[in-house]
């Protein structure tokens, strides 16, 4: 693992984008998972840009889910997918079979993770995945107390998960359970970037990459990979030493 700090969220966001667009130049088949939330907007605007000036090409690319709201779709405003739809794969003009998403309206959530998984084995994992970091140290929706060797998987979410998940929806809404890769196809990918910003994720960074590796701060499992890279802003490495 190792950690690397920009001075502020744009400067973090443009790297990361031109991080993306050189791997695709290398490898333009590259099977690639981009988590969805507030954090990786930027990174996808900036990236969408790269695009668009014909400095990356996109059209042998994969891109697959990372999780969902079970129960919801891309047609759900505040679902993940409606999001890295909206900043991601519609601005790209992706064409369907390059989209691999979770159904998490299936009658059969089983199936949808075996669908994935499968997807994901046989390409020998992912080359790319990037992540965030949820208030309680998850990575996905692989909530504190999953285990590391885990594929993908129905997960009953934790409160504060389903706290912060309201702030995607313009009302209240109900979340309950999710459907995730899972932490195995972290220790699987070719590269795995982690991407924090901001001061309120600071506490639980230092507990993710300074404390023990447990299963209770599922992004601590970054510590033993040796293909991780960390990209945080200042204030989201403002307690780290």
């Amino acid at each position: 693992m190792t950690i690397q700090a920009f001075p502020d969220h744009d400067t973090l966001s443009q790297y990361a984008a031109e991080h993306i667009a050189a791997l695709i130049n290398q490898k333009p088949d590259a099977l690639l998972c981009l988590a969805s939330g507030d954090t990786p907007i930027e990174t996808f605007r900036r990236f969408v840009a790269l695009a668009k000036d014909e400095r990356v090409d996109v059209s042998q690319c994969t891109f697959v889910g990372l999780d969902e709201w079970v129960g919801f779709g891309p047609d759900d405003a505040g679902s993940c997918s409606y999001y890295v739809f909206r900043d991601l794969f519609t601005p790209l003009n992706l064409r369907p079979e390059q989209i691999h998403v979770f159904n998490a309206k299936a009658d059969d959530l089983a199936a949808e993770c075996a669908r994935i998984d499968n997807l994901i084995d046989s390409r020998g994992g992912l080359d790319l995945l990037l992540v965030g970091m949820g208030m309680n140290g998850h990575i996905a929706l692989n909530e504190p107390g999953t285990p590391f060797t885990l594929g993908c998987h129905v997960v009953e979410l934790a409160e504060s998960t389903k706290t912060v998940g309201q702030k995607y929806f313009t009302q209240e809404t109900t979340l309950t359970q999710g459907i995730t890769l899972g932490l195995r196809h972290l220790t699987a990918a070719h590269e795995v970037i982690l991407l924090v910003s901001g001061e309120k994720k600071a506490p639980t960074l230092r507990d993710a990459l300074r404390g023990p590796v447990t299963e209770q701060v599922p992004a601590s499992i970054l510590q033993k990979q040796a293909n991780a890279q960390v990209w945080i802003d200042e204030a989201a490495g403002s307690l780290l030493t």
